[in-house]
């Protein structure tokens, strides 16, 4: 299954505000799909320069030095095949001579055509070109299984650091930023090392050994063919230099529309509450105009490469005809020279071409794998060493002295002090952005304290491991979040051992087992990956029957109720009054009227505790949370009223 990863970056929109600046480069939607210039097709496109090029290569380089053997070996067969090609015309040339020249002698009755040397050319040649595709199919073979390989093990690389990388990287960086990483510079550097190094190998051997044969067979055609040279390279860059920026304009483009389509399907419901058809219409056709303009000017100057190439090609044909014409007239070289060199010189534009392709393409994979690395080389969680185990510990909790911020100039928590003894139901209480998720936060060790300390059973939480520190708690939190999967598998995720008499259980005392059972297969039906084709009280029923599987010494319940109505809450109350026995429990409400049975109440106002006690209690101190209390009673008076 896979995690929808919402629960990682669940805080109270005022803690998040106050933590983190919003951040433009965000895109829109749950997924942030944002694509940026490394979208499809990108490969094939001029795209983002590295900013370190000699550093990302070595980086690569050391990367892949696993593969040194192996790219050894593909560079031996790429020079095989591009030298077997590049001998081919040269042989069969002497057929194209010993042709000339037999008919010439039939003609004048001095000879006839020596069809078996003729015969011998030919099966010559053809082994020629035969052992220069073996060669390449080798090489190709090859190469697919390293950039293949390099692509797997980039991944594994990056979905290990997403698993080592503090909670605050996630609360920074943009998601769509993370997915484009793992996706598309990983596609961008495969198809990039795949074509690009064998293809820079072909070319630079393809251009040494062509003007060499050129130049076996005539030096003066060759320093012809040579001049032309300088001219297709300033013909290329001028078209690479106006179709670049236009290239880079479309892939922002596109990133740009892509945005646009997945914030409109996300909130297709809001559009259409809200009558927003007709402007989100334009929007998009707005950036659908640009998006072609900026397509086909690219497109068609891209386009021009082609035929401009063909024209200086073609104008080294008339020149090395006029001049092979000559020479051959002279007898300084035969027939079947000419045949070979005019051959020689297609083959001698075509490589400069590729060169020309392959310095983009290699500074694409250069950007995509500084990308890539600059991700892996995030600082990740520091290394543990656990000084306690959280077997047979006492299932209390002291927080003593806490501070924390999000942002260390600005703190969330300061000098937050709380005792909780084991087995109470504490409840947790205050105004949006007060720190209330904050502490949950910190008791599961998403974030450590910045001074002060959390105890369990006396210890210092920060003297378990994580692991240990998370398996004290059960957790349902306000934002559900589920996994694509069967509701089966999704209630058995916090017990992989658990039978389905044990999931069945738990969905039951959830009250969860009436409406899975009207579903279509019931425990085996299939939620889709974002949890839309069942209802928000619904998810949010299988996310408490989770944590009721868990069956864990400690809970925490931040707003486990909000979605549901009055009777079923009612109803997952007495659930949660009888998992709660015994167990350690923190309760984050909005709803007073919940926790009222609660054996202690902490109501905690700009990052520490003002009020603690019972609701009795507290209500007759007439203070902040009598407050809260009271005006929560009159609204709902008021609506009754209404």
């Amino acid at each position: 299954m896979r995690a929808a990863d919402r629960t990682m970056s669940h805080r109270s929109g005022d803690e998040r505000a106050a933590a983190h600046p919003p951040e433009s480069d965000r895109g829109p939607g749950r997924r942030g799909g944002h694509r940026g210039p490394h979208g499809p097709g990108g490969a094939l496109m001029p795209g983002e320069k590295p900013r370190d090029f000699k550093g990302t290569m070595s980086k690569m380089l050391r990367f892949m030095g696993q593969f040194k053997l192996l790219l050894v070996i593909i560079a031996i067969f790429a020079i095989g095949s591009t030298m077997f090609s590049i001998v081919g015309p040269k042989v069969l040339s002497e057929a194209t001579t010993v042709l000339f020249d037999g008919i010439v002698a039939k003609v004048a009755a001095t000879g006839t055509i020596d069809y078996d040397a003729i015969s011998r050319i030919l099966l010559t040649t053809l082994g020629l070109y035969l052992l220069s595709a073996l060669c390449s199919w080798v090489q190709g073979w090859i190469m697919s299984y390293v950039s293949q390989t390099t692509c797997y093990r980039l991944r594994r690389a990056i979905a290990e650091k997403i698993d080592s990388l503090p909670f605050g990287y996630f609360d920074k960086a943009a998601t769509g930023d993370v997915l484009s990483r793992i996706t598309n510079d990983v596609d961008t550097l495969g198809q990039s090392l795949n074509q690009g190094i064998t293809q820079l190998i072909t070319s630079i051997v393809m251009v040494v050994g062509v003007v060499i044969m050129m130049f076996t067979i005539n030096w003066i055609m060759t320093l012809i063919t040579l001049v032309m040279v300088p001219l297709s390279l300033i013909l290329v860059s001028l078209v690479v230099k106006r179709s670049q920026p236009h290239f880079f304009a479309q892939q922002a483009l596109l990133g740009t529309i892509n945005s646009q389509v997945e914030e409109t399907v996300a909130g297709h419901s809001v559009v259409k509450a809200f009558g927003r058809e007709d402007q989100s219409i334009q929007d998009f056709a707005e950036t659908n105009a640009k998006l072609f303009e900026a397509g086909w000017r690219s497109q068609f100057l891209s386009g021009l490469m082609q035929p401009v190439m063909g024209f200086v090609g073609n104008l080294g044909y008339v020149a090395v005809a006029l001049a092979g014409s000559y020479l051959a007239v002279m007898g300084a070289i035969t027939v079947g020279d000419i045949q070979a060199f005019i051959q020689y010189v297609k083959n001698f534009s075509q490589p400069i071409v590729q060169l020309a392709q392959v310095s983009n393409v290699l500074q694409q994979m250069a950007a995509a794998a500084e990308r890539i690395f600059a991700f892996i080389e995030e600082p990740g969680l520091p290394a543990e060493a656990p000084r306690a185990t959280t077997e047979g510990i006492a299932y209390d909790v002291a927080f003593d002295e806490v501070r924390f911020g999000y942002d260390p100039s600005k703190s969330v928590l300061d000098r937050f002090s709380a005792t909780i003894e084991e087995g109470q139901t504490v409840a947790i209480v205050g105004p949006t952005g007060a720190g209330k998720t904050t502490l949950v936060k910190l008791l599961m060790r998403f974030y450590d304290v910045d001074a002060g300390a959390i105890r369990i059973g006396g210890h210092d939480i920060r003297d378990f491991s994580r692991a240990d520190a998370r398996s004290l708690f059960a957790m349902v939190l306000q934002d559900t979040w589920l996994f694509s999967g069967t509701i089966r598998d999704n209630i058995r995720y916090s017990r992989l051992d658990a039978t389905d008499e044990d999931v069945e259980r738990a969905a039951r005392d959830a009250c969860a087992h009436h409406f899975i059972a009207t579903l279509p297969g019931g425990y085996d039906f299939e939620i889709n990956e974002d949890g839309s084709n069942i209802s928000a009280g619904q998810r949010q029923l299988l996310t408490i029957a989770r944590a009721l599987l868990a069956d864990r010494p400690m809970l925490i319940l931040d707003e486990a109720t909000s979605s549901v109505d009055t009777r079923t809450e009612a109803r997952i109350q007495q659930a949660m009054d009888t998992l709660m026995a015994g167990r350690t429990s923190f309760v984050i409400a909005h709803r007073l009227s919940t926790i009222r049975n609660a054996d202690l109440i902490l109501v905690i106002d700009h990052g520490d505790v003002v009020e603690q006690g019972t609701h009795q209690q507290l209500l007759a101190l007439d203070g902040f949370y009598a407050s809260l209390y009271n005006s929560q009673f009159v609204d709902f008076i008021d609506e009754l009223e209404d």
